[in-house]
């Protein structure tokens, strides 16, 4: 399939949107790292901005959890690892959690 043409104001339109959509993940991940939001947290919002970041992401942004200790909570938890945190399923997100709480 072939991608639309854009005209050069509908590009400059989806450039600004893909920016904002960016900034505000970048927020909620800064938030994680600081502790202001738990894991738990971002696993209830339900917003797309939230369900757009990765696991993995999410995982690392937390103290003490690098790429190593992520890909083991997420194998452990039965999380593919281009997951995101829309797709997860209760169970994968209470094993995650409890992990992380551990």
């Amino acid at each position: 399939m072939a991608l639309p043409v854009l005209t050069p104001e509908q590009r400059q339109a989806a450039l600004v949107k893909a920016t904002e959509a960016r900034q505000a993940r970048a927020a909620l991940l800064a938030q994680l790292k600081s502790g202001d939001l738990t894991l738990d947290d971002l696993f209830k919002r339900d917003d797309d901005t939230a369900k757009k970041i990765k696991v993995s992401q999410a995982l690392r942004a937390l103290s003490g959890i690098g790429p190593t200790k992520a890909a083991a909570l997420m194998e452990r938890a039965g999380v593919d690892d281009k997951r995101r945190i829309g797709g997860l399923g209760v169970q994968q997100r209470r094993k995650l959690v409890e992990a992380v709480s551990s």
